[in-house]
């Protein structure tokens, strides 16, 4: 049996790297914290807070095949970080997804085997 480790999926229900992401998770044995960010969006600080646990630019967490992402012209790289946290509260479809977080880490888990990263060995 694996050890039992706490772990919080940012989820889409809807998306097959999201539901890949979370079928992996239960498949070691670890039941996460499931947030389901489109129903219960997430504010602007535990936005930046994610984007901080991730060590990534905003930009790069942007669903930008959204047609949202081009109406709101969000390619624009004039745009700050805190102008697309912004876009990404308002919208939360935006935000991509999965994202696992777990004592060892953040990740956006695509493809969804990137959730393996944050397993301890052996789970």
């Amino acid at each position: 049996m694996s050890p039992s480790i706490e772990a919080t999926i940012y989820h889409n229900p809807r998306c097959g790297n999201s539901r890949g992401a979370l079928a992996l998770l239960r498949e070691h044995g670890i039941e996460p914290r499931i947030v389901d960010y489109l129903a219960i969006p997430l504010d602007a600080s535990q936005l930046r807070a994610l984007v901080t646990a991730l060590g990534l630019p905003v930009r790069e967490l942007l669903r930008s095949k959204e047609a949202l992402y081009q109406e709101l012209g969000l390619d624009d790289p004039v745009l700050s970080e805190t102008q697309l946290i912004d876009a990404i509260v308002r919208h939360p479809v935006l935000l991509n997804r999965p994202i696992v977080v777990t004592p060892r880490g953040a990740r956006l888990c695509r493809p969804p085997e990137k959730v393996l990263e944050l397993l301890p060995t052996g789970a």
